[in-house]
């Protein structure tokens, strides 16, 4: 079962809040209600995807991840680079420099996400192969999206393939390897997530499919820019760290993971809007034929994530122009499946905040109701009465959390009869 309290990273600062709805009607899980003049998050429908993040105009939504100094707790330390932070330095003459200033900064080594990515691709590549899986096989990669499912899309659950993401298996394969060269305990190695986005965060925290995660902290690509652009002015160029291929590198953006898994009967998609059109398509058996879905809620992949610092497209191009996806290899080899705990060790639950009631019979009653109340509401879904449509509000009237009058059009309605009400009066009083 999910955990009743779920860390989320994404918060809400309420002294900045304006009660705007921008926010409101953008959620793609109907997560936020506004009341009392400010905004609410509802902690079992959000999903972490940072939509909000990105359109509040009052900066009132935020990421919480952890300092570059969280490395100093431990004794040795190993910075895990998405593939995304790539594309975030428009100069880059080479990966190779960017792995050595991370180096520069603090961390004992260097192991790349991207490197992750190609042990899962090879993983999905053996699970694709197995006829009896439901297909289309999902992806796992995006926390966003197999939350998203969790919460809308609980029939395709089954669906999502039961592989850990690149940053977990990048941080075990890290830690054995560390610990195996210096002659280390693993329990004194930090690995550390430098991270696009904050479902990653939340993922960490509260892992999807499995108990722990072997992730010790997430800094946000944004608060770990300045320092590393600095320190890779002094680093060498030299390649030694790169050990990934061009297919995990490629994972930073939209189509990657396809590119690397299944190029012909795959489908990538972007945006967590587009997403949900394809979800409901798959859901309804409207895409017979294929074989993978990979998901991604940000625009463009991980490189549109809110917490990177290069706009989505221009980074987009960047990741381009250093890989070379037709002649790249995939150089797994078969030991690196069974060596690893690359598999998920607990199914995935559907997430049940649309249960209006544990008693079935009052959960009835309360769906007439919510009918009810629904066929007297104008369908605007305008957002001014606090909720982001019609039948969400008349949700939140049904379970105490909003009154039939916090509709401004009823209320207008009601104002009308009342006025003329009193007109009547007062004409009888005349008389």
């Amino acid at each position: 079962m999910e955990e009743t309290k779920r860390f989320h990273s994404v918060r809400l600062e309420k002294d900045k809040c304006r009660a705007c709805t921008n926010c409101l009607k953008r959620c793609p899980t109907e997560a936020i209600r506004v009341r009392g003049g400010s905004a609410h998050i509802i902690d079992e429908r959000c999903i972490d995807c940072g939509v909000c993040i990105r359109v509040c105009d009052y900066h009132a939504k935020v990421a919480v991840t952890d300092p570059l100094s969280i490395i100093e707790g431990w004794k040795y330390r190993i910075a895990l680079p998405a593939p995304s932070l790539y594309g975030q330095f428009k100069n880059l003459k080479n990966i190779g420099q960017l792995l050595n200033g991370l180096k520069e900064l603090g961390f004992d080594d260097v192991f790349e996400v991207a490197r992750g990515a190609d042990v899962v691709s090879r993983a999905i590549r053996e699970r694709l192969k197995k006829p009896d899986i439901p297909r289309p096989v999902i992806s796992s990669a995006c926390p966003a999206i197999v939350r998203l499912i969790q919460v809308r899309f609980p029939d395709l659950i089954d669906h999502i393939v039961d592989i850990r993401q690149p940053m977990e298996v990048a941080a075990m394969i890290a830690k054995k390897e560390f610990a195996r060269k210096h002659q280390v305990s693993e329990k004194e190695i930090g690995c550390f997530f430098l991270t696009p986005c904050p479902a990653k965060v939340t993922a960490i925290r509260n892992p999807i499919g499995h108990e722990k995660s072997a992730v010790d902290g997430a800094i946000s690509v944004l608060d770990i820019y300045g320092p590393l652009s600095s320190a890779m002015r002094r680093a060498p160029e030299d390649e030694t760290l790169k050990t990934s291929s061009d297919f995990g590198v490629g994972w930073a953006r939209s189509g990657g993971e396809c590119d690397a898994v299944c190029p012909e009967a795959s489908m990538a998609v972007d945006g967590i809007t587009n997403c949900i059109r394809v979800l409901e398509e798959i859901e309804d058996n409207r895409l017979n034929g294929l074989e993978f879905f990979e998901g991604a809620a940000c625009t463009g992949g991980c490189v549109g994530g809110p917490l990177n610092f290069e706009n989505n497209y221009v980074a987009r191009n960047w990741i381009r122009r250093l890989v070379d996806i037709r002649n790249a290899e995939l150089n797994v080899d078969n030991g690196m499946m069974t060596k690893y705990q690359l598999y998920d060790s607990r199914r995935i639950q559907p997430n049940s905040v649309m249960k209006l009631d544990d008693d079935l019979l009052e959960a009835m009653r309360k769906m007439e109701r919510i009918e009810e109340i629904y066929a007297t509401l104008p369908g605007y879904d305008c957002g001014s009465c606090g909720s982001p449509t019609c039948r969400t509000f008349a949700e939140d009237i049904v379970q105490g959390n909003a009154r039939e009058m916090d509709c401004i059009h009823k209320m207008k309605e009601q104002l009308k009869v009342m006025a003329q009400q009193m007109v009547d009066i007062a004409e009888t009083q005349r008389e």
